[in-house]
């Protein structure tokens, strides 16, 4: 048996259908489709980089990696590999390969730190920390039962705010890329990124095939955009509120609890079953406002750096 890694081939459907194949059964609280491992690779930021990889043994699709730089962080240098392998092709060197691959490209490309997540099991995080990385944060996943759980109830907005969707600013959506760059911010992370870029910001977030327009939720207090829950979903049954937050003006009036359950009540009603969302482990408001939705921690996975030279 022999291991091969390439890149993904731009306007390969099998390609791109076999990463998704993986990845789902990697990371089965993420939504992935084919088409959208498609689109981001067609409108990854020139200055990304981004080359996703694939692992072939013998002709058949057994591992993947994504490789890039972190094009839209104010530190230069920074690096992006997540590697994943079919849980049932585990142990072949498919995960080494990729790792070798992907380093050796990025250092290439002038990075001189690597961003990894690594599932939190023992085997993950000795692969990692074998290749020299070191652990860094944590996030987990959570899931919550649409079909079966009990939501809170629906509230009416508070005087002088207003319910939108999504849907509602197809014509201009800069206010929303206003709103979002500025809650970007001040997410938990180690890895500063900054939304400068609209036109960027409209191909890889606003026109994302999987981003639901109408399932998205805005709070707006005199017409303004204050608060969002954004919301993907995968065509199928499967719900994920990608990022939530609230403008600085705005916070400690429960807006963002609003738009989130707004966003949820809809997609039940739609027949979205599974809902999934991410937050760092050291985001306790948060944590604190889905174990309120009723969500549960459904896996973890811990943030490795390495760093090069």
């Amino acid at each position: 048996m022999t291991v091969i890694v390439r890149e993904l081939r731009r306007g390969y459907p099998v390609d791109a259908a076999g990463f998704a194949r993986i990845r789902h059964q990697a990371l089965p609280f993420m939504l992935f489709t084919p088409e959208s491992i498609a689109y981001d690779v067609e409108q990854a930021h020139p200055d990304s980089h981004y080359r996703p990889l694939l692992a072939e043994e013998d002709g058949e699709l057994i591992g993947t990696a994504q490789v890039g730089l972190v094009h839209d962080s104010p530190e230069p240098g920074q690096g992006s590999v997540n590697i994943h392998v079919h849980p049932e092709r585990t142990g072949r060197g498919a995960g080494s390969l990729l790792a070798r691959t992907a380093e050796e490209q990025l250092a290439a490309l002038g990075a001189t730190r690597l961003h990894a997540w690594v599932s939190d099991a023992p085997a993950y995080r000795a692969f990692a920390e074998k290749r020299g990385y070191r652990a860094a944060r944590s996030a987990h996943f959570l899931r919550l039962d649409l079909a079966n759980g009990t939501l809170p109830p629906l509230q009416p907005p508070p005087p002088g705010v207003e319910l939108r969707t999504g849907a509602d600013f197809g014509d201009d959506p800069r206010p929303l890329f206003t709103l979002d760059a500025e809650t970007l911010l001040d997410e938990p992370s180690d890895l500063g990124r900054e939304f400068t870029d609209y036109e960027a910001w409209l191909a890889e977030t606003w026109r994302h095939p999987l981003l639901s327009h109408e399932l998205t939720s805005v709070a707006l207090v005199g017409g303004r955009p204050a608060a969002f829950s954004a919301a993907r979903t995968d065509g199928g049954s499967r719900y994920a509120t990608v990022m939530t937050g609230t403008g600085r003006a705005f916070r400690g009036r429960g807006l963002a609890k609003l738009a989130k359950n707004h966003s949820l009540h809809r997609a039940r009603a739609a027949g979205f079953t599974d809902a999934f969302t991410g937050n760092d482990a050291g985001n306790g408001p948060m944590l604190a406002i889905n174990k309120w939705f009723g969500y549960e921690i459904c896996a973890t996975e811990v943030k490795y750096v390495r760093d090069l030279g």
